[in-house]
């Protein structure tokens, strides 16, 4: 007999609304000042998908930004992400 999982621990689902929140309140505004955002895609085995726009598409700093800016404030809000993946086509510019 399996043993059952953790009810303490969140669906994708949960992560996603908590990650959305993030996103409104801190990594977009930031964004903005430099004409840019970040949509995110979707949530699938606590991996967040992100999608970079505006002027943070094709920017030479996207990669620091993705990691140091965005990756950096979701897991320290959202502990339980194991990944944040950058599904942006940068040379669509």
């Amino acid at each position: 007999m399996d043993p059952e999982p953790p009810t303490d621990t969140p669906t994708d689902e949960d992560i996603q609304t908590r990650v959305q929140r993030v996103f409104d309140e801190w990594i977009n505004p930031a964004l903005r000042s430099h004409g840019g955002f970040a949509n995110l895609v979707r949530v699938e085995d606590r991996k967040v998908f992100v999608e970079l726009g505006g002027g943070c598409r094709g920017c030479p700093g996207a990669r620091m930004t993705m990691r140091q800016g965005i990756e950096a404030a979701v897991r320290e809000r959202v502990p339980e992400v194991a990944a944040v993946v950058d599904t942006t086509d940068h040379a669509a510019g």
